[in-house]
């Protein structure tokens, strides 16, 4: 079956018009229901997939990653093609450790959150890796700098935003624009 396309953002990416969000995967949804899931959706045609290193929604600590996890096995289990047949997207922000720097858009964070995603997601690049809010104890231009650091690094392919206010989000493109930084592709 073959779903409609679209760019993504104003990239030459092209993806299903519908994204699978995998909240939750590994604790409302258990990974054997969640594989069927992925399989129906892939069948139907969806190529791009929605996580957070927070998932599964409404977990703890120790659950966190989890929704990760079960798209990289299940990722892996689709053999050689697996990986390179999706679009995969997940995001950063939230709290997923003890300390006080496990959370935030701080340099430290971002660099620490994005391998640790790549390590669960068994894979060493994500096309869109966003940022899951607004870190407002954190100069924009550190978290700018660190997201420009992961995509030139190959780790991710394009940067976006979710549960960003507007006027946060034009500020944030006029800084990467003005520094040269890579600039966020979706909302």
């Amino acid at each position: 079956m073959t779903l409609p396309t679209t760019r993504l953002g104003r990239t030459g990416l092209t993806v299903s018009r519908l994204a699978l969000g995998t909240m939750t995967f590994g604790l409302q949804t258990d990974e054997a229901v969640s594989f069927k899931i992925l399989d129906k959706a892939a069948g139907a045609g969806i190529n791009f997939l929605d996580t957070a290193d927070v998932y599964p929604v409404g977990g703890t600590l120790e659950t966190i990653g989890g929704t990760e996890e079960i798209i990289g096995r299940w990722l892996k289990s689709k053999g050689a093609s697996g990986r390179s047949s999706f679009i995969l997207a997940t995001k950063a922000v939230g709290k997923v450790g003890p300390n006080a720097w496990d959370q935030g858009a701080s340099r430290k964070h971002l660099l620490d959150a994005v391998d640790a995603s790549l390590r669960r997601l068994q894979t060493d690049y994500v096309d869109l890796y966003q940022l899951h809010g607004d870190d407002r104890q954190t100069p924009l231009e550190e978290s700018l700098e660190a997201l420009d650091v992961i995509v030139r690094s190959g780790r991710a392919r394009y940067v976006g935003v979710s549960n960003f206010l507007a006027y946060r989000l034009a500020r944030a493109l006029g800084k990467s624009d003005l520094h040269r930084l890579t600039r966020f592709i979706s909302v």
